[in-house]
């Protein structure tokens, strides 16, 4: 084997031997110049390996240097196959493990197993947000739905493609350098590395690529091309979609789901219907699904109503709560940075039914037993 291998955590030159020995290159890093946005690395290592023998707080760690390089692979060197600790590492986004006593073959199957699941995508899963009318409140269901499935499976992206109305960077409290706008422009040159400096890492934990002040309409085949590549180092990509931009809307194929976000008002239910229309004539009646904002019980329009006059089930509902959805949004923090109150609890409970947690969780069950066997047949 050949490439580099960066080191975390070793208080000992024994796992820099090993490296060698197997064919590759040691570099000792630092977790926090791993994770850190403002130190980015000269070169990225092909895989790095986490000590965390003699420090299991290093765990903690791993989780935002997945979010800065998502396609990294990381393994960890343990003393003893713990499950509590493995659950913990494979949440983080860990794919290997390392044994005490440690081995040149051992480090160099691991390497190896970890190379091989690095140069397989992620299939990240898309999800479209669409206002069925102004003010519906559709950016701040997709700030907020980005940041619970952030926190819920690990990292996600935010897409601003509103152009100059797009106020996602104030929702999450940053002023980014580049935009959607830049990423257009330079598909030619989309790589992990180009990508990472066009995206802000926000302080709530959602990576976001900004809305671009400047006019001109959407390339679809552009931004179908920036879509499947961000799927592709993103477990969710989440897209703000201006409902007026025919060339957005023709680019959403890649999309798991397209929420068209509706309130009790009759306007808004109109050109709902018409939107809902268009969108299942272009990809059919599975993948759209009509989410009611700021929903009131006492409206005179009720939820049959609204499926009604769409002619759509209404499959999600975010209750109205104005006071905290305000604050968070002066604030520059997401609702969903907590899920304490009911519109945030709501918020959370939405993005678990989108990306399927209940189903993940079974998996990772069987994928912990899965690890752990192996690991013991060998010893």
């Amino acid at each position: 084997m050949t490439g580099t291998v960066g080191i975390v955590g070793a208080k000992d030159s024994q796992l820099e031997q090993l490296v060698r020995a197997a064919g590759m290159r040691p570099v000792a890093l630092q977790a926090d110049q791993l994770a850190s946005t403002s130190r980015p690395l000269v070169a990225t290592p092909d895989v790095v390996l986490v000590d965390v023998r003699t420090d299991r707080h290093l765990l903690g760690a791993i989780g935002g240097i997945k979010r800065r390089y998502p396609s990294m692979g990381i393994a960890i060197v343990v003393p003893s196959l713990d499950p509590e600790l493995m659950l913990e590492a494979m949440r983080a986004g860990v794919s290997e493990c390392v044994v005490e006593p440690l081995t040149e073959a051992a480090l160099e199957a691991a390497i190896g197993r970890v190379l091989v699941q690095r140069t397989a995508p992620i299939e990240g899963r898309v999800f479209a947000i669409i206002g069925a009318k102004g003010g519906v409140g559709s950016t701040t269901v997709a700030v907020n739905v980005a940041e619970a499935i952030a926190r819920t499976a690990g990292d996600a992206l935010l897409v601003d493609l509103q152009g100059a109305a797009g106020d996602a960077a104030v929702f999450v409290g940053v002023e980014p350098r580049f935009t959607v706008r830049e990423a257009l422009e330079n598909t030619h040159r989309l790589d992990e590395a180009f990508f990472r400096g066009l995206v802000v890492r926000t302080r709530t934990g959602v990576d976001l690529l900004a809305a671009s002040a400047r006019a001109g309409a959407l390339d679809p085949q552009r931004l179908r091309t920036l879509i499947e590549f961000a799927a592709r180092y993103y477990r969710a990509v989440v897209l703000d979609v201006p409902r007026g931009d025919v060339n957005a809307l023709d680019a959403l194929e890649t999309a798991s789901s397209i929420l068209v976000i509706v309130n009790h008002e009759l306007p808004t239910l109109r050109s709902a219907y018409r939107l809902v229309t268009t969108l299942r004539q272009r990809y059919g009646s599975d993948r759209i699904a009509l989410l009611v904002n700021r929903s009131d019980r006492t409206s005179e329009i009720s939820l049959e109503d609204i499926a009604r006059a769409v002619n759509s089930p209404v499959k999600h509902v975010l209750p109205s709560d104005y006071k905290p959805a305000l604050a968070a949004i002066n604030k520059g923090e997401p609702l969903a940075r907590s899920a304490q109150g009911r519109l945030a609890s709501a918020i959370h409970a939405l993005a678990r039914t989108l990306i399927g947690q209940e189903k993940e969780e079974a998996a990772d069950s069987s994928r912990l037993f899965g690890w752990l066997t192996p690991r013991r047949s060998s010893e």
